[in-house]
């Protein structure tokens, strides 16, 4: 009887989770009949099972409504707003007997009968007509899901069988990169490691298939939405046209839970805040229904949700005097503030726009609370705000809170992992675009003329500053303040997929930490919380950072960055790279069938000529391919590219020193890391550009009837840039410039009658004695240096 009894308890639940929305729905379209007999059909089931159970409260209250909505169903009464009212009451209160014989607390002592009684028509008879009630008409509830989908078949387990599923798969996988590692470090053996390629394969299979276990539909999100609208908009006076989208995206039921509380202190700021009243309404030229959206989309691996209002959005100015007034900011702050920075005040704690304290908001608690909870799971949230015309906020969250991707850092000798998603940027101290200074105690670090607190993790936890002979690294780190902060750490040595586990108690109340994982080397790692981590530093707030910002800023106008035009493009390859606009002579379309290759050098035909290729052939794909020719003054050379993108200021002195190959480093442009080509590399990889011998003489082949020296030898010096006679001149004088060149006889005697040097080539690699001053005839270095050595 107990599983009974439990199973009627979840279904019961779950249900009223999906008809609280339907209600709603059915209430702006009392002609929809499926939306009726779908919840006459939940209080039919509920009176059913009650029966049976022994649950007679729960069955008085489902007969009651259940034969107020069969009248409903037959026409014989219309379902006005008293008695929608009266039926989520009755749902109301099932809703809270289930919970209470869910976790075994006494029933509440609550009056059926006044609930019963509600859903008479008698009762209706001598209520105020809906004219002259203050309450607005619900809310009209818009669903965009691609149409009705089959009910799959699904079974009902236990969420801790599902949690130890889970946790057994993480296990596994674990032990997989544990085994993966030590494979590595043993020699090969292919068998071996064929085995543990299937079985990589079938564990990963086995997280993938359980991960989706825990999947839910946003739907449950959504679900308490529409009467949340419709209950605050009668409250409040308000017409609310709502629309729901994006329901059937999935994500992690963990996250599910984690993202409610921010989502409905969202939706009732938008109601109470945002959309004005329909009097306000019309005297702003606006229609007397608000409208408010919630969209659900997945992005990668985060899913982003939208709600958006057509409202009067906030008023920054406002807020900027009730920071005043409460004196966490000063009026020279407030003048220096941008409109940027005056929105993140919406953050800031004890800040609301509300004019007065009421049951719904006002009191201060709020979107600081809000922005905690995201960034706590290693989520981000943003504002669109359009004064006048409506707000938009954008809540991105990881997909899944057990699996995600983080950074090894490297403090006091011990690893940490912190979530990627925190992170906005890592260059080492000795950058050139970074400079640290002390203030008073406290360290300061300037990116590119912006200014960041900063603190080294080592400080933050108590931890001894080992020495080092590298660089430290700097990583730019989202706080729970608002503002970004700077923090050292000895290195960051890796990227993974993490693990996440909760950690002790202990550790946990530390403040500074998310969680524990373990990474591939199978040693256990605590995950570090940025916005602990800035409580734990005593970070400036935004407020308070602003300001002293600004007067960083206005002091170092005069040093500010020099910039260079810079062209962004497209590598054939797929990367994004910039190169300085100074050494490109223009960008042209090329027939692919001009460009060729000879030995290991590129080339193409241009006008006339043949022009080198620095990143060498490659396959193109069509008869046309973009190039930039470029020059640095005297030599010409050609650079296929996918992409022309466009031009930017770029820093002349990149972000990120790297000197490798044709690269100078990297340059963040626009949030987007570019790597930039260095014009000295790319002119320096090109052939060598022969050099004209003043007074050069000719070379002489005494063996002209030879049949290798006539075929092979001959064209070889003339490629070179030789002038080539076969034979001695008869009758004509040699000139001193001159070198003979015999392959026969050794002419070494007859050098001096001859007037000119003599170089002997013989046929053999090895020479016949150490006297023997001949060259090896395929000796191309040698014959040239020797014909050389003579010519000068």
């Amino acid at each position: 009887m107990d599983d009974l009894l439990q199973e009627f308890i979840a279904e019961t639940q779950e249900t009223l989770e999906a008809l609280a929305g339907e209600v709603v729905a059915w209430e702006a379209d009392p002609s929809d009949r499926d939306r009726l007999d779908a919840i006459f059909r939940f209080f039919h089931t509920v009176k059913g099972s009650c029966g049976f159970l022994n649950l007679p409260r729960f069955e008085r209250l489902s007969h009651a409504a259940e034969d107020v909505l069969s009248d409903l169903r037959s026409g014989q009464r219309s379902p006005d707003p008293a008695t929608v009212n009266a039926v989520l009451g009755v749902m109301d209160r099932i809703g809270e007997l289930a919970e209470a014989v869910a976790i075994g607390a006494a029933l509440p002592d609550e009056n059926d009968d006044l609930l019963i009684g509600a859903l008479s028509a008698d009762a209706h008879s001598n209520s105020v007509p809906e004219t002259d009630a203050v309450a607005a008409p619900a809310p009209e509830q818009r669903v965009r899901q691609g149409g009705a989908q089959a009910v799959p078949r699904t079974i009902r387990l236990p969420l801790s069988l599902i949690d130890q599923l889970m946790n057994g798969v993480s296990d596994m996988v674990l032990a997989r990169n544990e085994l993966s590692r030590q494979l590595r470090e043993r020699s090969g053996d292919p068998e071996l490691e064929s085995a543990f390629e299937r079985l990589s394969t079938c564990v990963a299979d086995m997280r993938d298939a359980i991960s989706k276990t825990r999947m839910q539909r946003v739907d449950r999100l959504f679900t308490a939405i529409p009467r949340m609208v419709r209950d605050l908009g009668r409250e409040l006076g308000k017409r609310i046209d709502l629309t729901l989208e994006g329901g059937d995206v999935e994500m992690d039921r963990e996250m599910v839970e984690m993202v409610v509380d921010p989502l409905t202190h969202i939706v009732r700021n938008s109601i109470d805040h945002g959309i004005e009243t329909p009097e306000r309404r019309r005297a702003l030229g606006k229609p007397e229904v608000g409208m408010l959206k919630l969209e659900a989309r997945q992005s990668g691996n985060q899913i982003v949700i939208e709600v958006s209002d057509d409202g009067q959005g906030i008023d920054t100015q406002r807020l900027v005097e009730k920071a005043v007034l409460a004196e966490t900011l000063t009026r020279d702050a407030a003048n220096r503030m941008s409109e940027a920075e005056r929105l993140e005040l919406i953050f800031h704690p004890g800040l609301s726009t509300a004019q007065q304290i009421t049951a719904i908001s006002g009191r201060g608690v709020g979107m600081d609370v809000v922005r905690a909870n995201v960034e706590r799971i290693g989520g981000v949230i943003s504002l669109d705000n359009q004064p006048g015309r409506g707000l938009r906020i954008i809540l991105r969250v990881p997909l899944t809170l057990t699996i995600i991707p983080g950074l090894i850092v490297r403090a006091g000798g011990l690893h940490f992992a912190m979530p990627r998603a925190a992170v906005v940027e890592i260059l080492h101290d000795n950058n050139a675009m970074l400079r640290i200074a002390e203030v008073a105690g406290a360290k300061i670090a300037t990116i590119r003329s912006v200014r960041h607190s900063m603190v080294d993790l080592e400080d933050v936890l108590g931890m001894e500053k080992l020495p080092q002979s590298g660089p430290r690294s700097i990583m730019v780190v989202r706080s729970g303040t608002g503002v970004p902060f700077a923090m050292g750490v000895a290195a960051v040595e890796n990227h993974e997929e993490l693990v996440i586990r909760p950690a002790s108690p202990l550790i946990m109340a530390s403040g500074v930490y998310a969680g524990m994982t373990l990474p591939d080397n199978g040693k256990p790692m605590l995950l570090l919380d940025a916005a602990g981590l800035a409580n734990a530093a005593d970070l400036p707030n935004v407020a308070d950072d602003c300001a002293q910002r600004h007067i960083e800023e206005d002091e170092m106008n005069a040093a500010a960055v020099e910039m260079i035009p810079a062209l962004r493009f497209e590598e054939l390859s797929g990367e994004r790279r910039l190169i300085q606009l100074s050494v490109i002579e223009r960008v042209e379309d090329i027939d692919t069938a001009s460009f060729g290759r000879s030995g290991s050098r590129a080339f193409v035909r241009l006008d006339g000529g043949l022009v080198p290729v620095v990143n060498g052939v490659h396959s193109f794909g069509a008869a046309t391919v973009s190039a930039l020719r470029i020059r640095d003054g005297a030599r010409e050379a050609c650079y296929p590219v996918a992409a022309v993108l466009d031009i930017i200021d770029m820093p002349l002195v990149p972000d990120m020193v790297a000197m490798h190959g044709v690269l100078s480093g990297v340059s963040v442009i626009e949030g987007e890391h570019l790597e930039v080509i260095n014009p000295f590399a790319l002119f320096a990889g090109l052939p060598g550009e022969s050099v004209p011998e003043q007074a050069r003489g000719r070379c002489v082949l005494a063996d002209g009837d030879d049949g290798w020296t006539r075929e092979i030898l001959a064209p070889l010096l003339r490629q070179a840039g030789h002038e080539v006679v076969l034979g001695l001149p008869a009758g004509e004088p040699v000139d001193p410039l001159d070198v003979v060149l015999s392959s026969g006889p050794d002419l070494s005697q007859a050098a001096e009658i001859l007037g000119c040097r003599v170089v002997h080539l013989r046929a053999s690699p090895r020479p016949s004695g150490p006297q023997d001053g001949s060259i090896y005839r395929y000796d191309q270095d040698a014959l040239m240096a020797a014909i050389a050595g003579v010519g000068r």
